[in-house]
């Protein structure tokens, strides 16, 4: 079992940069992939960055390409996204989640909101 936390969200300007953190609980942390979702109102949740435990496969959706990155402190249990350039449609609930494999997560954070003015 896993427990996932986020936090580093909030209001921010269009140009401006956030870091999120994500910690989690459990010794099998560094067994698991981890990524990063987001969800904005009255849109699907969309995959944004994932990484895989020894930080050698690392995965981006097109639109953050060049301008967020994904990175993890196994010794930490915490994976963090760097976040620059923030655009007013990056606004959204973003959410921490861990799975055995990119594409397969099986838990999930509360989420934190992040929200880009123009």
């Amino acid at each position: 079992q896993v427990q996932l936390v986020e936090s580093g969200g909030g209001l921010v300007q269009a140009g401006g940069s956030l870091r999120l953190s994500c910690a989690a609980s459990g010794r099998t942390f560094r067994q698991y992939t981890m990524g990063w979702f987001r969800q904005a109102p009255g849109k699907e949740r969309e995959f944004v960055a994932a990484i895989n435990w020894s930080s050698d496969h690392i995965y981006y959706a097109e639109f953050v390409k060049g301008r967020f990155t994904i990175s993890r402190d196994n010794a930490k249990v915490t994976v963090y996204l760097q976040m620059n350039s923030l655009k007013p449609e990056d606004t959204a609930v973003y959410y921490c989640a861990a799975g055995v494999r990119h594409g397969q997560y099986d838990y999930w954070g509360q989420g934190t909101q992040v929200t880009v003015s123009s």
